[in-house]
């Protein structure tokens, strides 16, 4: 995906809504611009955060989980299970803005706004290049179902 270099710094977002210790069971709904994330919250798992994401470039959601994130190019820097992150001087901006570098109409200055946003899970992990979080809500629980059409609502309509 990218290769991390000596500019990738780890900033930890504390005020992301703390997640569930077992399962948080983190669901994902983007279009090609916009990323709604849902997950449920510690410790009881009454609660379910939904993060908007603005502007997303880029986004993947799999390995590694708790168990193996270790591996992960960030752990060195301080990457843990269960947290949320901003990388700051970010090897994957720079490296989505290169690949862009064959566009015609390539700007590099289209990714100056991009923040690296990532969150980790117990059984995976979150990494999105997006221009900023637009809101974060917590909510009473709701079934699955009812959670989707929710995070739907929450895409902005084209």
């Amino acid at each position: 995906m990218y290769t991390v270099d000596s500019h990738d710094r780890l900033e930890e977002l504390k005020d992301f809504p703390l997640q569930s210790g077992g399962a948080p069971t983190p669901l994902v709904l983007a279009d090609d611009n916009e990323m709604v994330l849902a997950y449920l919250l510690h410790p009881t798992c009454e609660e379910v955060a939904i993060v908007e994401f603005d502007g997303v470039t880029a986004h993947y959601l799999g390995v590694p989980n708790d168990e193996a994130i270790r591996g992960h190019a960030l752990f060195e820097r301080g990457l843990n299970s269960g947290r949320a992150y901003e990388v700051r001087d970010s090897s994957w901006i720079r490296a989505l803005e290169r690949m862009n570098r064959v566009h015609p109409k390539h700007h590099a200055a289209l990714y100056s706004h991009c923040r690296h946003f990532i969150v980790t899970f117990h059984d995976t992990t979150l990494e999105c290049v997006a221009n900023g979080i637009r809101r974060i809500t917590r909510l009473p629980y709701i079934d699955r179902v009812r959670l989707i059409d929710e995070m739907q609502r929450r895409l902005p309509r084209v």
